[in-house]
Protein backbone atom coordinates (compact mmCIF):
# COMPACT_ATOMS: atom_id res chain seq x y z
CA UNK A 1 0.00 0.00 0.00
CA UNK A 2 1.11 3.34 -1.07
CA UNK A 3 0.09 6.70 -0.47
CA UNK A 4 -1.10 8.44 -2.93
CA UNK A 5 1.52 11.29 -3.40
CA UNK A 6 4.32 12.01 -5.47
CA UNK A 7 6.86 12.05 -3.24
CA UNK A 8 6.13 7.91 -2.92
CA UNK A 9 7.15 7.36 -6.67
CA UNK A 10 10.44 6.39 -5.36
CA UNK A 11 8.98 3.91 -3.10
CA UNK A 12 6.37 2.40 -5.59
CA UNK A 13 9.52 2.20 -8.23
CA UNK A 14 11.74 0.18 -5.35
CA UNK A 15 8.39 -2.16 -4.59
CA UNK A 16 8.87 -2.89 -8.59
CA UNK A 17 12.74 -3.24 -8.75
CA UNK A 18 12.51 -5.89 -6.14
CA UNK A 19 9.09 -7.60 -7.58
CA UNK A 20 11.12 -7.78 -11.12
CA UNK A 21 14.57 -9.05 -9.58
CA UNK A 22 11.74 -12.07 -7.58
CA UNK A 23 10.64 -12.64 -10.80
CA UNK A 24 13.75 -13.02 -12.96
CA UNK A 25 12.16 -9.83 -15.25
CA UNK A 26 14.72 -8.11 -17.48
CA UNK A 27 15.87 -4.90 -17.26
CA UNK A 28 13.36 -3.65 -20.31
CA UNK A 29 10.65 -5.68 -19.43
CA UNK A 30 10.55 -3.84 -15.71
CA UNK A 31 10.87 -0.66 -17.35
CA UNK A 32 7.89 -1.31 -19.19
CA UNK A 33 6.30 -2.19 -16.37
CA UNK A 34 7.44 0.62 -14.63
CA UNK A 35 5.78 3.16 -16.93
CA UNK A 36 2.61 1.51 -16.69
CA UNK A 37 2.51 1.86 -13.22
CA UNK A 38 3.98 5.41 -12.86
CA UNK A 39 1.18 6.70 -15.17
CA UNK A 40 -1.44 5.17 -13.09
CA UNK A 41 0.24 6.32 -9.99
CA UNK A 42 0.54 9.74 -11.27
CA UNK A 43 -3.18 9.47 -12.93
CA UNK A 44 -4.18 8.76 -9.34
CA UNK A 45 -2.27 11.95 -7.74
CA UNK A 46 -3.02 14.57 -10.55
CA UNK A 47 -6.32 13.85 -11.76
CA UNK A 48 -8.34 11.68 -9.15
CA UNK A 49 -6.92 13.44 -6.47
CA UNK A 50 -6.32 17.04 -8.13
CA UNK A 51 -2.78 16.66 -5.90
CA UNK A 52 -1.11 14.59 -3.17
CA UNK A 53 -3.42 12.74 -0.68
CA UNK A 54 -2.72 10.38 2.16
CA UNK A 55 -5.76 8.10 0.25
CA UNK A 56 -4.33 4.57 -0.23
CA UNK A 57 -3.42 3.12 -3.12
CA UNK A 58 -2.84 -0.58 -3.44
CA UNK A 59 -0.63 -2.46 -6.32
CA UNK A 60 -0.58 -6.13 -6.69
CA UNK A 61 1.73 -8.10 -8.91
CA UNK A 62 2.18 -11.70 -9.81
CA UNK A 63 4.12 -13.44 -12.78
CA UNK A 64 4.19 -16.11 -14.95
CA UNK A 65 6.79 -16.12 -17.20
CA UNK A 66 7.79 -12.94 -19.17
CA UNK A 67 4.21 -12.59 -18.39
CA UNK A 68 2.32 -9.65 -15.18
CA UNK A 69 -0.89 -9.75 -14.09
CA UNK A 70 -1.26 -6.08 -11.94
CA UNK A 71 -4.01 -5.16 -10.15
CA UNK A 72 -3.93 -1.24 -9.44
CA UNK A 73 -6.58 -0.18 -6.97
CA UNK A 74 -6.80 3.44 -5.77
CA UNK A 75 -9.72 5.47 -3.49
CA UNK A 76 -10.06 8.44 -6.07
CA UNK A 77 -13.76 9.36 -7.52
CA UNK A 78 -14.96 6.24 -9.69
CA UNK A 79 -13.05 6.97 -13.32
CA UNK A 80 -12.81 4.32 -15.81
CA UNK A 81 -10.16 4.94 -18.42
CA UNK A 82 -10.82 2.42 -20.46
CA UNK A 83 -14.81 2.92 -20.67
CA UNK A 84 -14.61 4.75 -24.23
CA UNK A 85 -11.73 5.12 -26.96
CA UNK A 86 -9.49 7.95 -26.64
CA UNK A 87 -11.05 10.63 -28.37
CA UNK A 88 -8.10 11.39 -30.80
CA UNK A 89 -5.45 9.46 -32.87
CA UNK A 90 -2.35 8.52 -31.57
CA UNK A 91 0.15 11.02 -33.44
CA UNK A 92 -1.98 13.99 -32.30
CA UNK A 93 0.18 16.58 -30.50
CA UNK A 94 0.15 16.49 -26.45
CA UNK A 95 -1.56 20.23 -26.85
CA UNK A 96 -4.31 18.80 -28.45
CA UNK A 97 -5.29 15.71 -26.39
CA UNK A 98 -7.19 15.78 -23.40
CA UNK A 99 -5.26 15.59 -19.75
CA UNK A 100 -4.37 12.02 -18.87
CA UNK A 101 -5.10 10.90 -22.76
CA UNK A 102 -1.51 9.60 -23.52
CA UNK A 103 -1.40 7.63 -20.20
CA UNK A 104 -4.32 5.82 -20.79
CA UNK A 105 -3.27 5.23 -24.61
CA UNK A 106 0.02 3.94 -23.07
CA UNK A 107 -1.60 1.59 -20.92
CA UNK A 108 -3.91 0.46 -23.95
CA UNK A 109 -0.78 -0.54 -25.92
CA UNK A 110 0.76 -2.18 -23.21
CA UNK A 111 -1.60 -4.44 -21.84
CA UNK A 112 -2.54 -7.60 -23.49
CA UNK A 113 -5.93 -6.97 -21.77
CA UNK A 114 -7.52 -4.77 -19.49
CA UNK A 115 -10.58 -4.44 -16.82
CA UNK A 116 -11.65 -1.85 -15.11
CA UNK A 117 -14.62 -1.99 -11.80
CA UNK A 118 -15.91 0.30 -9.17
CA UNK A 119 -15.77 -1.77 -6.22
CA UNK A 120 -16.52 -0.84 -2.16
CA UNK A 121 -15.30 2.59 -2.72
CA UNK A 122 -11.90 1.86 -5.15
CA UNK A 123 -11.67 2.17 -8.25
CA UNK A 124 -9.97 -1.33 -9.78
CA UNK A 125 -7.60 -2.05 -13.02
CA UNK A 126 -6.24 -5.27 -14.34
CA UNK A 127 -4.06 -5.38 -16.71
CA UNK A 128 -2.63 -8.14 -17.87
CA UNK A 129 0.94 -7.49 -19.76
CA UNK A 130 3.04 -9.91 -21.91
CA UNK A 131 6.56 -8.73 -21.50
CA UNK A 132 8.49 -11.06 -23.64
Amino acid sequence: MFLARLDRLRALREFLESFCAQAGLGHDQCLRLNLVLEELFTNTVRHGHRGDSDSPVWVTLSAAGSSVSLTYEDAAPPFNPYGTPPDAPPDTTVKMRKIGGLGVLLTRKLAASREYAYLYGRNRIRLALNLG
